[in-house]
């Protein structure tokens, strides 16, 4: 049975992932603190929808978690 809520949280999260792609690109990026804990946060969320079987949450949140993963590699390899 598919949950309309995981199709809800699913866009969402693809949407703020889109929205991180000028971040990606960019010579700025946010804080190296401030990646990391979004990440493990986004992370935590994952795995949680994938204890709900949300399952187009988790693969979209998880995709959310690690371009902030990367977000905080390109910060760090800049310092």
């Amino acid at each position: 049975m598919r949950h309309w809520q995981d199709i809800v949280f699913a866009v969402g999260s693809l949407v703020f992932s889109i929205a991180l792609i000028p971040s990606l690109r960019s010579k700025d990026k946010p804080a190296f603190a401030t990646s990391v804990v979004t990440f493990l946060v986004l992370i935590t969320f994952a795995i949680t929808y994938m204890t709900l079987s949300f399952w187009f949450s988790t693969v979209a949140i998880a995709i959310n978690a690690l371009t902030w993963l990367v977000l905080a590699i390109q910060k760090r390899q800049r310092l």
